[in-house]
Order: structure tokens, then sequence, then C-alpha cells
């Protein structure tokens, strides 16, 4: 706990009804009544730009009168009276910049504040607001008064958590910020330190965030309440993740299954707030499972990425395209490509030229990562080495669309993207009866007319199927993936046909474009973390580089499978209004809820 006194105290009196309020007293540390930077004439920015000008002129002074002295081999050691002068200048001022800035920087590695900086206070939240009512012009809209509620049985002693949400109340525990946590919220308030500079200043992640987050309070006057703060590893995503964090978004993760997967057991997890979702396709698992489980087939692994370059000709972009898929020339490109990482190789290198600019679509494998990076690095490799032989190639981007990322493309529904997987499953007659309440029958004609032949009048690209997309996101946000990448890794086609004289059903779901990675990114958070140890395909497979990957693309599409045939079965029953009124409705009354 920090013992330094702070400058603003809390001390309780009594509102309306008796009911304690906390107020701030402004009291004055002795220690804080008179600071170092007081006793410069100047003020301090003033002075520092003083001494930042004197420094750079005096350095170039100095090194264009020795580079002078060199030509005219003229002693190094002969100083005239505006060289000492200077020379002086240069120490004065480097003494003064070195205890300004570097003595702070020592500081901040040695003596690193403690983390515990965000405990609990009651009503901290009605204080923050009535200063920002004193500050913004819709202060009057800030509503400060103490909220008339009904009465609530007694509450047992809070745990020092984070934030706790009740019904009708929000109760938490905050203390204030210490003094010199103040200093800086008020000077990221001012404008004077950027928000995004807070982890560099401080040191500390945690810190800057809790920092950040009362700031952003005072400034939008709205309360950051609900939104937790504590029990989350914030050096994690430092630099990788998420930039200029605040606190978390907690989603639940429900278990589907197990599934049985390639003679293997599959527990799923899926982060979703969709009631139904998880209780839907851990049906359409058991389904699967009674009826001897489900088998995979990995089509194609390869990443791509698409520059787009510039010619003064389409006779020229030609020749590009020529060259680029000359079969004599392979070797040389794969070569210059690969050099960007040991788990990263060049496949293929497909061309479009469109007037006088070419697209070049890369593709590679990469190892148990997604791998966007690896091919992007792999790319500046062999546009560096076309520069030489093409000096009038014009770069205009490492990425012209045609890979074609986070985006619906036809390039990727029939080319494939990332992961190329087809899922299958033979469910029994029996089962499609007792357990998916419908008929053989029935589901062929619905797969039909909905997945096959809707999709076609709505021109669907890639979208002919039920709701993978809903499957596809859910595992993506349990286990650290791109939940961008959600768009094209849920194409997906439904196929549905009956067999064995139409007493059992064959169902299948292709996916072209399932882009996954088992290392790099949001896979390497503990949450995530642990959804992929579940799995078994946590990090990478040191005895064979890809396969944790591959694997998970196909747990993605054994998932997607499940949850096909479950909503399938609950259309062709007429069972999806009556599931959803039970699964997915909300019992609180939304009427309550208004902004803080």
């Amino acid at each position: 706990m920090d013992v330094r006194r702070r400058s603003a105290m809390e001390q309780p009196t009594r509102g309306a009804g008796g009911r304690p309020v906390k107020m701030k007293v402004k009291m004055v540390d002795q220690n804080d009544a008179v600071k170092a930077s007081d006793a410069l004439p100047l003020p301090m920015y003033l002075t520092n730009a003083v001494f930042f000008t004197l420094f750079f002129s005096v350095v170039y002074f100095l090194l264009t009168r020795w580079r002078e002295k060199i030509r005219t081999s003229t002693p190094l050691h002969m100083v005239n009276l505006s060289e000492i002068v200077a020379i002086l200048a240069f120490v004065a001022s480097f003494i003064y910049l070195l205890g300004f800035f570097g003595i702070d920087f020592v500081q901040s590695l040695i003596l690193r504040p403690s983390q515990d900086v965000w405990a609990a206070e009651d009503d901290e939240e009605d204080i923050i607001l009535k200063e920002d009512a004193r500050k913004v012009p819709c202060g009057q809209a800030l509503d400060c008064s103490i909220p008339k509620i009904a009465p609530i049985a007694p509450l047992k002693p809070a745990l020092k958590v984070a934030q706790k949400v009740f019904d009708k109340e929000v109760v938490s525990e905050t203390t204030p910020p210490t003094a010199e946590d103040e200093e800086i919220i008020n000077a990221v308030v001012a404008g004077t330190i950027p928000s995004y500079s807070l982890e560099t200043k401080l040191g500390d992640c945690k810190r800057a965030a809790s920092v950040r987050r009362e700031a952003l309070q005072r400034v939008t006057g709205k309360s950051l309440e609900g939104l937790p703060l504590d029990g989350f590893d914030y050096e994690s995503i430092l630099g990788q993740c998420c930039e200029m964090p605040v606190g978390y978004v907690t989603i639940p993760v429900g278990i589907a299954g197990p599934i049985m997967l390639d003679g293997r057991e599959f527990s799923i997890p899926m982060a979703t707030t969709e009631g139904c979702l998880v209780a839907s396709t851990n049906r359409g698992c058991k389904a699967i499972n009674l009826s001897g489980g489900a088998a995979s087939v990995l089509l194609k692994d390869g990443m791509t990425r698409a520059p787009v370059v510039r010619f003064n000709s389409a006779k020229r972009a030609a020749e590009l395209k020529f060259f680029m898929e000359d079969p004599e020339n392979a070797d040389t490109i794969a070569t210059l490509f690969n050099k960007s990482s040991r788990f990263g190789r060049l496949q293929s290198v497909n061309c479009a030229v469109a007037g006088k600019n070419l697209y070049m679509r890369f593709c590679c494998s990469t190892g148990d990562a997604m791998g966007m990076n690896m091919v992007s690095k792999g790319v500046q490799n062999v546009l560096d080495f076309l520069q030489s032989d093409f000096p009038d190639m014009d770069v205009i981007g490492i990425s012209g669309n045609y890979c074609s990322d986070k985006k619906p493309a036809a390039v990727n529904w029939i080319e494939g993207r990332g992961k190329s997987v087809v899922c299958e499953a033979v469910i029994k007659g029996d089962i499609v009866t007792k357990v998916l309440k419908t008929k053989v029958a029935a589901l062929v004609e619905l797969n039909m007319l909905k997945n096959l032949t809707g999709s076609a009048i709505a021109g669907a690209l890639g979208g002919f199927n039920a709701h993978a997309s809903n499957i596809v996101s859910a595992v993506y946000l349990a286990t650290g993936q791109d939940p961008a990448q959600n768009i094209e890794s849920s194409h997906c086609i439904t196929m549905m046909e009956a067999i064995n004289d139409g007493k059992d059903l064959h169902v299948s779901v292709t996916m072209p474009s399932i882009e996954v990675g088992t290392v790099g990114g949001g896979t390497q958070l503990a949450s995530q973390s642990a959804c992929l140890n579940l799995l078994g395909v946590k990090g990478a497979n040191r005895e064979a580089p890809g396969a944790n990957a591959r694997q998970l693309a196909s747990v993605v599409a054994a998932s997607v499978l499940a949850g096909e045939l479950s909503l399938m079965s609950a259309i062709a029953a007429g069972q999806l209004v009556r599931s959803h009124m039970k699964y997915n409705r909300s019992s609180k009354d939304v009427s309550t809820m208004v902004s803080a």
C-alpha cells in the first residue's frame, strides 16, 4: 500500500435519509507544497525548449568546425574562444538533459510503483460524476444525487474484486487514485501526456490501464463500472494484441460435445452470448456420436498474400506475369521467399492483370501459425528482388485485395485460403427420428430449398449453409483466432443426401477457407490458451509442424457439421422458435436499463 499522504481524502457525511455520502476534502501535503521546478526562473516547458535548442545548436556548430579542420588538416585540439564556449554550452546542456530525462528513466526501471492501484471503495463513481458535472457543458444532465431504489436484502461483505453487478444496483469497492496517479490522470485529461504513452512512461501495464480508465471516465462523464479491470495480465497483450486497454470484456464459454472426429473425441469450447447455440451444437454432436462419429479430410493448406504493382504499360505488366509463372524461375522465387521463415514455404504464385496493374497471389504453408505476417515477409523479399530486374515496377501495396483477407471473395471460395476441409458423417435413420426429432426426407428437402436454392436466389457467395458463421465465430473467440477472419472462414456449403434406400442421412460440410493458428496473436492469452489445451492443440507441434493448426481446422469443420445438422433439424421439425424462446430470452426488465 502507498504510505504517502494523498492530496485528496474522503470524509463521510450524512445525506438525505441519513445515508452516508463520501465527499472529497482537499488537503495539501507538506512534501507536495514545493516542487523542484518552482526554483526555475522560467516555466518548465520554456526551460526545456531553451536547453534542447542550445544542445543541438552547439552540436551542429562543433561538427561543422571539426569537419572544416579535418579538410584543412588543422589539429582538432587547437580551439578558439567560440569553440571553448560551444564546448562548455554542450556540456551544460547535456548535463541538464541527462538529469531531466535520464534520471526519470532509470527510476522508472528500478523503482517501479506498486501494482495495487485499482482496489475498491463505495460511491467513487458518484464522486467522478460530481467532478465532471462542473467541467463539461452537459454536466447538468448528470444526476449526481443518490438514486432512489427499492430496498434490498442486506448483502454479505463484498469481496475485493473488480466489480459485482446486481439486477438493480451496482456495488463496487474502489479507492481513489494516489497523489502521483492523480497528477498523471490530470495530465492525460489536459492532453499534456498522450494516453498511448502511459505504458512506456509508467513501466506498469496494469497501472497504465487504471490511469487511462480513470481519465476516460472524467473526459466522457460516463462510468465504466461494469467493465472489469482486475484479474487480467496486461503485460501479455502489450505490443501484440491490444493498444490503450481500459479493461476487458467477459464472454461466457460453453462446451459442446464431446464429438467423435477421425476416431478421437473432442470437447468444443464456444465463446458466445447467443442462447441456444451451444445447446444446439451439443445435440448435433450427440447425433453424430451415436451414429459412429464424423470423418474429415484436409484438401489444402496455404495462406495467401497478393501485392499490387503498376507499370507504365500493360505490356510490361504482362512481362512480369510471364516471368512469375515461368517454371524456370520457380526455384529462384521460392528460395527468396523461404528466407523469411523456417516454416513458410512457397507453394504457388497466381497472377492477374488489370490494365497496367499486376496482382500476384502468393500461397505458402505457415506451420502452426495462421501466417499472415509470415507470408507478408516472404512477399516483401520477392518484391525487393524483382525491383532490380524490373526497375520501372511501382509497388502500390503489399496487399491488393486479391488475397483476399477479411472480405467475402470468389477467389477464396474457389481456390481456398488457409485450410480447406471437408467433414462428413452418416446419421442413422432412428437417430434422426429420436434425437433430431425429424425425418431424413424432410432434412434433404429443406437443405435443397434453403441452403442451396434459397442461397442462390439471394446471390450468396460462399453462404450455402444454415449458420456456419455462428459456430466459427464462437470457436474463434474461445481459441484466440482473429474474429474478423470469420468472414471467409465461414464459407461453407452444406450437403444432405438420403442413402441406404432413404433410411439414413449423409451430411457434409465443405469449407475452403478456414484460417486458424495455434501460435501467435490471441492464442497465447491465458483463457484462449486453456481452450486450445482442452482440444489438445496448444502451441506448436514439434514433431510435425503445422499438425496442430490443421487439427484445429478439422475441429472447426466438425463443429459446423454438428451445428448445421441440429439447426436444420429444428427448422424441419418446427422447433426453432420454441427453442429460442426457451434458451435465448432474458428474464430481466430491459426497460430499467439506462446509461450511467
